[in-house]
């Protein structure tokens, strides 16, 4: 078995070692910020055997900002996981993450218009009627799978009211992303082999861009009041293709919601696991959520990567030369417990500040356009969940997912005091 003292960088390629404690992944990134901050990796395929290639992981935060911040040496259009997807593969599990100007800037200038800071304010309500909503559900019970029946339901219900989707998709869009965006955990895609992996997601993005097609096409003809209708059917405006909002869709229904997914969960783990912040925050929620939802989506990290591919011979990261075509791998992670910038970085601590993290991705062209949705969303998901819960906590270890991609949870049981909904 690999332990803390003797794994190598090459396990970040290693997809069963993500399944190990969190202590030893911590640990091995920070011996690499401080021995070896850029070591190269060689690349191994689903079932841990070298497929050749490698590439450089990057490992301290003013690394990855500066990488982030030049697109023209660094680009994001030949994928953003480490693999090289196949492009029937990559169109359901990219969409203007995985895209270089002048496209990207054209799609980004579009989509923005679902996030604006009016948009995000008309959400309010919806936010908070639909945590009570699912959050209520449960709150009878006394204990619950935290993830699949509350953190998982808050964001994707909250995307597909902002797309106008009817509830009665819901079930099936969570199935088919986690498909897309778990491909590599067995729980949902029993047939690990590239050849089975590769299928269960062409398959499962070909059968959500069904449906999103049909509706934009349906708005097309009959507009609503919409996210949908904003991206494909704006009068005076230019506008998505029905094929583009598919891709779009995936992203946001699949990654963005990971994210906040993610994040709820680790919330729960976090706020167990240090009870003291857990106390400090519902002590004083205007004081303390703004910061603590910073902290919570740092400590928790749900993207655990971006990879970007190096555009020309003798481009240089400080001291050393990139070739063209070599990647490069932003271990978000890692960056966000980098002690030049965090005292104490694996502990959570609410009134950290400042808190530059990079979970959103650094500042460049590519950082997150749902990063302020997100913030809304777990603001009042844990207001709520105090007001409803105030003694839930986790039992037991998670169910780590099996992806060095997503820091993904996929059951955790928590328990709380029953009350009436």
């Amino acid at each position: 078995m690999t332990t803390i003292e003797s794994a190598g960088a090459d396990v970040l390629d290693d997809l069963n070692w993500w399944t190990r404690p969190v202590a030893e992944r911590d640990a091995l990134f920070a011996r690499l910020r401080a021995e070896n901050p850029r070591p190269f990796v060689p690349e191994l395929d689903l079932n841990g055997t070298p497929r050749g290639g490698g590439f450089w992981a990057l490992t301290r935060l003013d690394d990855i900002k500066e990488v982030s911040k030049r697109p023209d040496d660094f680009r994001s259009g030949a994928g953003i996981n480490i693999f090289d997807q196949p492009p029937r593969l990559k169109e359901y599990r990219g969409s203007i993450i995985d895209m270089d100007n002048p496209e990207h800037a054209r799609q980004r200038r579009i989509v923005s218009r679902g996030f604006t800071a009016k948009t995000l304010e008309a959400l309010r309500e919806d936010v908070l009627h639909t945590s009570r909503d699912i959050i209520g559900a449960v709150a009878g019970r006394g204990e619950c799978d935290f993830v699949t029946e509350v953190a998982a339901l808050i964001p994707l219900r909250i995307v597909n009211n902002m797309m106008g989707i009817p509830r009665s998709q819901e079930r099936f869009i969570f199935d088919q992303t986690n498909i897309i965006m778990a491909a590599s955990d067995p729980e949902y895609v029993a047939d690990q082999t590239p050849r089975g992996v590769a299928g269960a997601v062409m398959a499962a993005g070909e059968r959500l861009a069904g449906l999103l097609q049909e509706l934009a096409e349906d708005r097309i003809k009959a507009p609503k009041d919409d996210l949908i209708t904003a991206l494909v059917a704006a009068r005076t405006e230019e506008n998505l293709t029905p094929q583009e909002l598919a891709s779009f869709f995936i992203l946001l229904v699949g990654a963005g919601n990971e994210t906040t997914r993610n994040a709820i969960a680790h919330g729960l783990l976090a706020l167990t696991r240090f009870p003291e912040q857990n106390r400090l925050w519902q002590s004083d929620l205007e004081t303390h959520t703004a910061r603590a939802v910073e902290e919570l989506v740092r400590w928790s990290s749900p993207v655990l990567h971006m990879r970007r591919t190096v555009t020309r011979d003798g481009v240089r990261l400080g001291e050393q030369e990139f070739s063209a075509g070599d990647k490069v791998v932003l271990w978000y992670r890692s960056a966000n417990q980098d002690e030049q910038y965090f005292a104490d970085p694996t502990a959570f601590d609410i009134t950290r500040e400042p808190n530059p993290h990079v979970t959103f991705g650094s500042p460049g062209p590519h950082h997150c356009l749902g990063a302020n949705l997100a913030r809304l969303e777990l603001s009042v998901a844990f207001r709520t969940l105090f007001e409803l819960l105030p003694d839930i906590r986790a039992v037991g270890e998670p169910d780590p997912l099996r992806s060095n991609f997503l820091h993904g949870i996929k059951h955790l049981r928590a328990e709380f005091t029953p009350v009436a909904k």
